[in-house]
């Protein structure tokens, strides 16, 4: 969402507040999913839990409270207007920092360890940002977006089918590149597009980011297969076969955006204004 803000020149803000929505509605697919396997599939049920009482599971999801306490500063910030997007994150460290004091885990080796992971994932999206701000302004010397705009806009597709096409290539995409990769090498391409079609740019952030997302669950180069081979053990393929109803769900939430729109445009226009 940040890259894509950064790149299109979107309020940030905007574009995380109208993913809160379709985060829930998407959610609810996944966990209606579940549901609907444990009641027809026996064998996929797992065990029944212990019988515990309302007490029992608060003092157990006890240690939860802090890191909810965090999200609130960093997400509350700055859907408040108190705090930038870039604010919001510096608040977010500073409040790890404390967290990490309070439990007792801070200490200069956890320290240097997660500046170090901090500063090589900055310099790995800086160089990405950077190579496609590179490419972006070839192609626009080139006048390749707006060549290409036109021959899309020759085509007379209307808005779903322009969406329709874009789902199948970020798919594609997702195959084979990261999601940071997949949004930084496209939308210079297909921004000018976007626009043309008339098509709102908040709407179409919370579309990128889900069909990002549901490309990192395609093999042979989905991220998130890869992170799950490396806790689970199993194949990647198996894992991608089993993670297959996942994606068609995510392909469905796609088609729920477009049928109410409202789902994302809604809950960014009733925010307080807030600083990019």
């Amino acid at each position: 969402m940040v890259v894509y803000g950064v790149m299109t020149n979107e309020s940030i803000a905007a574009i995380n507040i109208a993913g809160v929505i379709p985060g829930l509605v998407l959610a609810l697919l996944f966990s209606g999913y579940i549901v609907l396997k444990t009641k027809t599939m026996k064998d996929y049920t797992p065990a029944v839990e212990p019988v515990s009482t309302l007490w029992e599971k608060v003092w157990a999801s006890r240690r939860l409270v802090p890191v909810f306490v965090l999200l609130f500063l960093v997400i509350g910030s700055m859907f408040a207007g108190y705090a930038t997007a870039t604010e919001s994150a510096a608040v977010g460290v500073a409040g790890s920092f404390v967290l990490a004091w309070m439990q007792g885990t801070l200490n200069w080796k956890s320290f240097s360890e997660s500046l170090m992971s901090a500063t090589l994932a900055s310099a790995m999206i800086a160089l990405i940002l950077a190579s496609a701000s590179g490419l972006s302004l070839a192609m626009g010397f080139l006048g390749l977006p707006e060549a290409l705009a036109a021959w899309v806009g020759s085509l007379h597709l209307s808005a779903f089918w322009l969406i329709m096409c874009l789902l199948v290539m970020y798919t594609i995409l997702g195959c084979f590149l990261d999601g940071i990769s997949c949004v930084a090498l496209t939308i210079a391409i297909i921004e000018p597009m976007v626009r043309q079609a008339g098509i709102d740019m908040i709407w179409f952030g919370i579309f990128v980011v889900l069909v990002v997302e549901m490309a990192q669950i395609t093999p042979p180069v989905g991220f998130n297969l890869f992170v799950l081979q490396q806790m689970t053990g199993y194949d990647i393929f198996k894992i991608a076969r089993w993670a297959a109803p996942q994606f068609l769900i995510m392909v469905l939430m796609v088609f729920v955006l477009i049928a109410f729109p409202a789902l994302v445009t809604w809950l960014p226009q009733q925010m307080i204004p807030v600083r990019v």
